[in-house]
């Protein structure tokens, strides 16, 4: 009769492992309230295990929020194929699908905490919305855009960021309402913006041009025809 022999993790293996062990409890409860000992125990090590890969609670919290701040900016990765609203509604499922499973964990990346120091966070962050505004750049297909684009794009990101941290509140507008709004916030912006910049204008209007009828963007259209009448 032969037994498995359990495979010994590597000092990085290890590491991994904590930082997700870390990670599905912060998606139940702020990091603020998780303890070393119950991250110890959830990934099946002693408390002083925990520090020999970790100097401090610090050092692993941090890690862990980097960890979601790099799959959250992947979330706004998206191929450039069909319509422009299509592809954002796509990107906005993804984003929603992360603040649903990480609630308190979104939470804490977004708005600090004592946790992790400030420096640290407002970094973490400012890398999701940078990533966040240079993929949505991809998608205009502009590499260097008027400045009134710029702010329209960044206010955009800024707006769906205080969204989903409202509807983590109560959640008492369904999500998938949300997701085709804040497309349409997007379009919204964007026609204000063009409205009062010529170069805006002429740059996205042969993206719009191929929004087909059934899309976010054309949705907003008629209501907006609507609500006129």
């Amino acid at each position: 009769m032969t037994t498995g022999v359990r495979r010994r993790l590597t000092v990085e293996e290890r590491r991994q492992q904590l930082i997700g062990v870390a990670l599905e409890l912060f998606a139940r409860r702020s990091p603020d309230e998780v303890s070393i000992d119950e991250i110890a125990s959830a990934a099946g090590i002693s408390r002083p295990l925990v520090y020999h890969y970790f100097p401090g609670k610090l050092s692993l919290y941090e890690a862990a929020l980097k960890r979601a701040a790099e799959d959250l900016a992947d979330r706004f990765r998206e191929p450039h194929e069909g319509p422009l609203g299509a592809r954002l509604l796509r990107v906005m499922r993804r984003y929603f699908d992360f603040v649903d499973d990480h609630g308190p964990g979104f939470s804490a990346l977004m708005r600090g905490g004592p946790a992790v120091g400030s420096s640290t966070t407002n970094a973490l962050v400012d890398s999701v919305r940078q990533a966040a505004y240079v993929q949505i750049l991809s998608h205009l297909r502009i590499e260097e855009p008027p400045a009134r684009l710029e702010l329209v794009v960044r206010s955009w990101i800024s707006l769906a960021e205080s969204t989903a941290l409202l509807w983590l509140d109560g959640r008492r507008v369904p999500r998938e309402e949300l997701e085709v709004q804040l497309v349409q916030d997007f379009a919204a912006l964007v026609a204000v913006g063009a409205a009062h910049d010529g170069p805006t204008a002429a740059l996205l209007k042969p993206l719009l041009k191929d929004e087909p009828g059934d899309g976010p963007f054309a949705d907003l259209v008629t209501r907006l025809v609507s609500l006129a009448a």
